[in-house]
């Protein structure tokens, strides 16, 4: 079994429309099966996407009213045979982003005879970009990747199990280490450093977005969407102010 994977935080803030569209265009001529988005906040980019991607007619998402729940799609040129968003327990201060009520999207996918689970997932950001464990995003996003383990362990999940999405914790984190010997997952960029936010004068992070695997997949990773593109306009622009993840998986 072969999988291509992209996962691809999109930026809401902005052209986000125009964007959308020419993210579009790339996938209808890109290798993945599979596409798992974050961000994709209004209703009316959804609906955009859904028209610019024929070639991907099956579609995981969860309530797109008022906002598209967590902002989280995932996109799939396989069947998607069933589907499911698990909202977070909302913990820690108030703030704008519990909006959108982010979570996890889990899409059963088919691959002729197999099935893969993929979870799609965006966690808190950390707006202090502090990771120190008394931080009080830091202490947020342990409470959210307790609750993503919990769930992840169900019983039902027996396929095998891809794990992708804009988790804002860095690559080397404690946290992330502490999650992955919990769900049993493994890095798929095993432990790369490179950057997957994109630097900026005042800003550079560590690499934040992530894929996780459980045994017997295994990939080889690259990140891509790092250039300008065209927009429909004609302008140029930058994607979003993220970096995707490209994994090839084989089992």
């Amino acid at each position: 079994m072969n999988i291509g994977l992209l996962t691809f935080n999109v930026l809401f803030r902005g052209d986000s429309r125009a964007r959308i569209e020419a993210l579009a265009a790339i996938l209808e001529d890109s290798p993945y099966d599979v596409v798992c988005l974050q961000e994709v906040v209004s209703p009316l980019n959804l609906a955009a996407l859904r028209r610019a991607t024929p070639s991907y007619p099956h579609i995981a998402h969860g309530p797109s009213v008022p906002l598209v729940r967590g902002g989280l799609v995932t996109l799939s040129r396989r069947p998607i045979v069933r589907r499911h968003f698990r909202t977070y327990r909302f913990t820690g201060r108030p703030r704008l982003e519990g909006l959108l009520r982010k979570g996890v999207l889990l899409a059963r996918v088919r691959f002729g005879d197999e099935h893969v689970t993929i979870a799609n997932t965006h966690l808190t950001a950390n707006m202090d970009n502090n990771w120190d464990l008394a931080n009080p995003y830091t202490r947020i996003e342990a409470n959210e990747l307790a609750q993503l383990a919990e769930f992840l362990a169900h019983p039902g999940l027996t396929d095998p199990l891809i794990v992708a999405g804009d988790f804002n914790v860095p690559r080397a984190s404690p946290l992330l280490r502490d999650f992955r010997a919990a769900t049993g997952l493994a890095d798929v960029l095993d432990g790369d450093p490179a950057t997957t936010f994109r630097p900026t004068p005042r800003l550079s992070l560590e690499p934040i977005d992530q894929i996780l695997a459980a045994p017997p997949l295994k990939a080889t990773a690259a990140l891509v969407l790092k250039d300008e593109v065209r927009l429909p306009d004609g302008r140029s622009a930058y994607l979003s102010d993220h970096y995707g993840i490209a994994a090839a998986f084989s089992a």
